[in-house]
């Protein structure tokens, strides 16, 4: 007993292996820069998701309140990982879209 639709099944498989080769290789690409203290803190991170840099200014340095530089880095971080998550996200929602494969489209 064959099974005809076995063949667009494997067909849509090796599409959908393609699409998420490419989007893995685009994530890998991806470079974001986000910021905090209109600018006093300035992060750039890759998708995977690492710290590519670190940019602070020297006014926002101060002995005293070491807890507000804290919280500026912190700020600048989350800001990075949200745009490196909304990304992902947006390179993942591509990836089903004209596969006619049961369960996974609607």
């Amino acid at each position: 007993m064959t099974n005809p639709g076995g063949n667009d099944m494997m067909k849509q498989l090796q599409q959908m292996a393609a699409k998420v080769s490419e989007a893995q290789q685009k994530l890998e690409e991806t470079i974001v820069e986000a910021s905090s203290g209109g600018g006093a803190v300035e992060v750039t991170m890759n998708a995977r998701p690492h710290l590519v840099s670190i940019m602070i200014k020297p006014e926002v340095v101060d002995a005293d309140d070491v807890e507000m530089l804290q919280d500026l880095i912190s700020a600048a971080m989350n800001e990075g990982l949200e745009k490196i998550r909304s990304s992902q996200m947006q390179q993942l929602a591509g990836l089903a879209g004209g596969l006619n494969i049961p369960g996974l489209t609607s």
